[in-house]
């Protein structure tokens, strides 16, 4: 996951105006807040990438209620997942951080 985020965060750094070193700590924060979780392959192919069916799958095994993602359409599978998705925003309108 912490590859997925480094991904996505080099490929937006520009239009973020994040810099190298503003990626490697935001990447270093979320390593020492993380948890580590074993997952069980229990949910391949399900969705049509790949890295959306790891995230999927590390949100069932560590018991997530969201998938929090600017692209849901992508998890949008014809199929109930057993958890919700939400933009950011739903999101923290969610859990009253945005009225």
């Amino acid at each position: 996951m912490v590859l997925e985020y480094e991904a996505v965060l080099v490929r937006q750094a520009r239009s973020l105006g994040l810099t190298r070193r503003d990626i490697s700590d935001v990447l270093d924060y979320v390593c020492s807040v993380a948890r580590r979780q074993a997952i069980f392959f229990l949910w391949r192919p399900r969705l049509r990438d790949p890295g959306d069916d790891m995230v999927l799958e590390a949100a069932v095994a560590a018991g997530a209620r969201y998938i929090v993602t600017f692209n849901k359409r992508d998890f949008e599978s014809g199929h109930p997942l057993p958890v919700r998705l939400a933009t950011p925003q739903e999101f923290l309108h969610t859990i009253g951080v945005l009225k």
